[in-house]
């Protein structure tokens, strides 16, 4: 199973990118993992948030296979703990699915048309966080998810 982080927007941080990084280089030891970076040219108008969300869904739409299986990171979206977590992935990876797409939204969230796609919705966290951080955070757990299902001592 390939496993894809869909996100909005370059990460600016170079901090927070060299720790993504080395989160990446780690999950390579237990899946196929990319993180596809997307910044849809937008014709937005000041402050049009109900556009850019438009805009924006329309090209995550188009960089997902119909046969893939959408997780949207949103806030309203179920919470795990880590192993929860890592029992959630274990089911993704027992489903036949031969890819799971996991997105991160603009700053002003999903489109419509997201959420009618979306096979699923997960939290990170209930607090307000940076798109940025998010993906740290999604790649972290993601792979302490794995060290989890392998019985590995990362978890403690």
């Amino acid at each position: 199973m390939n496993i894809r982080l869909l996100v909005i927007g370059k990460t600016a941080d170079y901090n927070l990118e060299i720790l993504i990084q080395d989160y990446i280089n780690r999950l390579k030891h237990y899946c196929s993992f990319q993180i596809q970076i997307g910044e849809p040219k937008l014709k937005r108008k000041k402050n049009d948030q109900e556009l850019i969300k438009k805009e924006e869904g329309r090209f995550i739409l188009e960089q997902i296979d119909q046969a893939a299986f959408l997780v949207i990171l949103d806030e309203k979206g179920k919470e795990f703990n880590s192993v929860g977590f890592s029992k959630y992935i274990q089911k993704l990876m027992n489903s036949g699915f031969k890819e799971v797409v996991f997105c991160i939204g603009g700053a002003y969230g999903f489109s419509e048309e997201i959420y009618q796609r979306a096979n699923a919705k997960i939290a990170l966290s209930q607090m307000t966080l940076t798109h940025q951080m998010i993906r740290l955070l999604f790649v972290e757990q993601l792979y302490r998810g794995f060290t989890i299902l392998k019985g590995e001592k990362y978890h403690h």
